[in-house]
């Protein structure tokens, strides 16, 4: 299913289905009651963006801490599963995978998993998807007694019934890292005392876990590079990654922009080899970036890698320029420098942790025009927030991260 039949899905159908299930639970509650047992086996909903699971890392693994690995499980689309196994947080088996290619097959994994739920006994889902209905409905029909998740109250946001037990208010002030821990910390508190949660919350973006590659993985990929040159690939290497497939196109630099600047990186720094990565759907449109910018010192790797691969690269490479996607959060697991370019988002919310993530973002007055409340459907069809951000602008960042990088020789001298 294409994002117009699902957001259709989930506006109609999604929100009819909230309401009744929300006068089901009215019934159940007046009908029968009791307390909820303890917290022992936890699913998570995050459906959605490799990267953002990222992000919730932290929160996963506080979980983790609190009942134990074998207690976790996750519910996760087949092609954002890949990032649940680098992270290994939890079991393998633990994972369920749900197809959306079409209507009945999302349907037909749903119930399967669902009652795979019910089967292992879960008794709490921790919502992770801002806002949207579907796993606010999913929630309910696991059968768990306690649900976290968030509710818009007064405001004017998406209508999801009145399905979780811990109610938590959506803020556009904290980092993504920390509103998911947040979640996490609202099944230790009182869920009568709305809005939740009345906790600090001013806390610095949270860690993902790090990142390592083994000596095999290593050679494997380094040989692919020499391969591709006809030669020794040795550092500096800095990754280009155009996202010329993007989903959500308003967030594109576009391949121009990344044309440019691949030519002004090596015009300034001739020492430099230029990787281009992406998914195998990109392909075509990463090796016309290589051609186009006309170098035997610039290579594609795009749709020759798995994530896991692109993720060894960046153990070998030192700075990676991207938009706001993925690759900017599965960086952050590493130690390469990482350049992310935003425009429609923000980076006060989805900013990559981590001490070497530069940001750039030009503020405009009308971005973030991507959020929760819209379903990251924005009206935007000329992304002047990316198109001011120019290749000088990016090549400067770029030159300091390569220049700061050579006085540091642990990390400044992979090949």
């Amino acid at each position: 299913m294409n994002k117009e039949t699902i957001k259709r899905i989930d506006a109609l159908l999604g929100s009819l289905l909230c309401l009744l299930l929300t006068l089901h639970r009215r019934v159940v509650d007046l009908l029968w009651s009791a307390p909820a047992p303890p917290v022992r086996k936890v699913l998570f909903l995050k459906l959605i963006e490799q990267g953002a699971t990222v992000l919730a890392a932290p929160a996963i693994q506080a979980t983790v801490d609190r009942v134990g690995r074998e207690n976790v499980w996750f519910m996760v689309f087949r092609e954002n599963r890949p990032i649940l196994d680098i992270l290994d947080l939890i079991p393998r088996e633990n994972v369920i995978e749900v197809r959306h290619d079409t209507f009945p097959r999302f349907v037909w994994d749903t119930l399967r998993g669902l009652r795979r739920v019910r089967s292992v006994g879960v008794d709490t889902v921790i919502d992770m998807e801002f806002l949207a209905r579907a796993p606010a409905i999913l929630s309910y029909l696991t059968g768990a007694s306690r649900r976290v998740g968030l509710h818009r109250f007064t405001a004017e946001g998406p209508y999801r019934g009145d399905l979780m037990t811990h109610r938590v208010q959506s803020s556009a002030y904290l980092h993504t890292s920390v509103a998911y821990l947040t979640l996490v910390e609202a099944l230790d508190q009182d869920p009568t005392d709305l809005p939740m949660s009345k906790a600090p919350g001013a806390r610095a973006p949270l860690l993902p876990p790090r990142f390592v590659a083994d000596a095999a993985e290593t050679s494997r990929m380094r040989a692919l590079l020499d391969e591709l040159a006809g030669r020794p690939v040795t550092a500096p290497i800095v990754i280009l990654n155009p996202n010329t497939g993007d989903l959500l196109p308003t967030r594109t630099w576009g391949a121009d922009k990344f044309v440019a600047l691949g030519q002004a990186i090596l015009a300034a720094h001739p020492e430099v080899t230029l990787v281009i990565t992406g998914a195998p759907s990109e392909r075509e449109g990463a090796e016309a970036v290589r051609d186009r910018i006309g170098s035997a010192r610039v290579l594609s790797v795009a749709g020759r890698t798995t994530l896991r691969d692109v993720l060894v690269l960046y153990t070998i490479s030192q700075v990676l320029v991207t938009n706001d996607s993925g690759p900017g959060h599965f960086a952050s697991m590493t130690d390469i420098d990482d350049v992310v370019l935003f425009g429609p988002e923000t980076p006060q919310l989805f900013g990559p942790l981590g001490p070497r993530g530069h940001v750039i973002w030009a503020q405009l007055a009308c971005s973030p025009c991507v959020n929760p409340y819209n379903h990251r459907f924005s009206p935007c069809k000329n992304n002047r927030c990316m198109q001011v951000i120019t290749s000088d602008e990016v090549l400067a960042v770029v030159t300091r991260c390569l220049v700061a990088r050579a006085f540091e020789p642990s990390l400044g001298s992979h090949a």
